[in-house]
């Protein structure tokens, strides 16, 4: 399969939103495009988020990645957590997802950022042979928590 890989904008937004429609679904979300598409129309309203797409010869999109800006205190430095990856079942096992995760570091490193984070399901096995295999660490000093505000 060949494809292309940028960096989406607002116009793209009917291409992402069944991506990432179907990424929520993979983790257990109920079916839901409206809210899928407004969640990302206000990400880009707002530039709090940086997506970048991957399109097949048709231009249909096949994959993407969501990348959120955050800072380290300690290290007095930008990041990025890499907090969404998704690649439309139809395309996997043909690169997208890897080449979306080298885009990602490039896009990092062309925006001055000191590192990426990301996390995953303990069970997803093939993301974390994936990670592991474009050279990214597990962390095995922190456990990470998280308090919910809504139910």
């Amino acid at each position: 399969m060949l494809f292309q890989l940028r960096q989406a904008t607002i116009h793209d937004l009917d291409r992402v939103a069944p991506l990432f429609d179907a990424y929520r679904q993979f983790y257990g979300q109920t079916a839901d495009l409206a809210r899928a598409r407004a969640y990302l129309a206000e990400r880009f309203a707002h530039h709090e988020s940086v997506i970048l797409l991957a399109s097949d010869e048709q231009g249909l999109g096949v994959g993407f990645i969501q990348l959120y800006p955050a800072f380290s205190s300690v290290r007095t430095v930008r990041t990025y957590v890499l907090n969404d990856l998704f690649v439309a079942p139809e395309a996997r096992r043909q690169g997208v997802a890897e080449a979306l995760m080298q885009a990602a570091v490039e896009h990092g490193r062309a925006m001055g950022v000191a590192s990426l984070s990301l996390s995953t399901a303990h069970s997803n096995l093939a993301a974390q042979q994936l990670y592991e295999s474009l050279g990214w660490k597990r962390d095995e000093n922190f456990r990470e928590y998280s308090f919910s505000l809504v139910s």
